[in-house]
């Protein structure tokens, strides 16, 4: 592109980024870095194409100027992390509920196939879930006790174990993305026929209540996370695809970065599904009003964290905006 396509391209980008950083107590510290990493790209494309040109010293001015901002002024690492979770990290998995609904579609339609596919070939769990998986859950059920694979290892070793194999999961549904969405869509979808597979399994024993009160105990958390995993491994594969008006390059780069500051995020929330996995889980001795309880519990957090609590803080902003003098 020439200079006046250049110009006209970002100009009006460069001047709300200004303004933003004479009111940078009201911006998110993540949107002016990001902002901050574009501002840089295009003074490298005019030193570049135009060195003679006065957008060169404007933006030279500029870079330096949200520099200043951005880095003297950066909070503790403490206060980094806790204003992450409180407002960036909902805010990121609400602004991308357009790929984790898309996320959601794919693992949705995955439980389908694992129960249809059970129902056709009453062998397709063993293929799915091993032989020896298959038979220690035959033996649990003869004994009268199901799921007592749940109870087959020390409290803290499962919880460690099955917290790290989950966040691995989630970090491979995202990273899967550079192979575009495809990439994340398969770990969905092996991830989605697995749990179809074996609850269509449990079924056909009459445990279909017995294993939701078990298994979503933990499940709604770490199925969830799960998905958000591959919404942002979805953001990063499309951000090589529909780069809009950016550079593949650039949109690449804010893709990755905000994927993995989601994939980042959900570690807390793997923690707490492996806890419960690891502790809770266990006690199918627990009634069903007690068991329900915790699953309701883990719907409301993840309706009012990521969706009502987002919405709060996009509208108090907004107000805020409006009555600022």
């Amino acid at each position: 592109m020439n200079e006046i396509q250049f110009l006209h391209k970002n100009m009006k980008m460069w001047e709300e980024f200004d303004q933003l950083l004479d009111k940078s107590y009201q911006a998110e510290p993540d949107t002016l870095y990001e902002l901050y990493i574009k501002l840089t790209d295009d003074l490298a494309y005019a030193r570049t194409y135009f060195p003679e040109s006065e957008a060169v010293h404007f933006l030279n001015q500029l870079t330096q100027k949200a520099h200043g901002v951005i880095y003297q002024s950066q909070p503790t690492d403490k206060t980094r992390l806790f204003r992450f979770w409180k407002t960036s990290f909902p805010l990121l998995v609400y602004q991308a509920r357009r790929e984790v609904s898309i996320s959601f579609f794919i693992f949705l339609i995955a439980v389908f196939i694992g129960i249809l596919s059970h129902k056709n070939d009453v062998r397709f769990v063993n293929i799915i879930m091993g032989d020896s998986y298959v038979n220690m859950t035959l033996s649990n059920i003869e004994k009268g006790d199901p799921l007592a694979v749940y109870k087959s290892m020390n409290e803290v070793e499962m919880f460690l174990g099955i917290s790290i194999n989950n966040i691995r999961v989630a970090f491979v549904a995202f990273i899967f993305g550079i192979f575009t969405s495809f990439g994340t869509g398969f770990i969905l979808i092996r991830n989605g026929i697995m749990l179809g597979t074996f609850h269509a399994f449990l079924a056909d024993y009459d445990l279909v209540l017995e294993s939701i009160a078990t298994i979503w105990i933990h499940g709604t958390l770490e199925i969830f996370a799960i998905i958000v995993a591959g919404g942002a491994g979805i953001i990063l594969g499309n951000s090589f695809i529909f780069t809009g008006t950016y550079s593949r390059g650039y949109a690449f780069r804010k893709g990755a970065l905000k994927g993995i500051k989601i994939a980042f995020g959900l570690i807390p929330i793997f923690l707490i599904a492996g806890f419960l996995e690891g502790f809770v889980t266990r006690h199918t001795e627990y009634s069903y009003l007690m068991r329900f309880s915790i699953i309701g519990a883990s719907l409301l957090f993840i309706s009012y964290y990521f969706y009502f609590y987002p919405r709060k803080l996009i509208s108090n902003k907004k107000y805020h905006g409006k009555h600022d003098h």
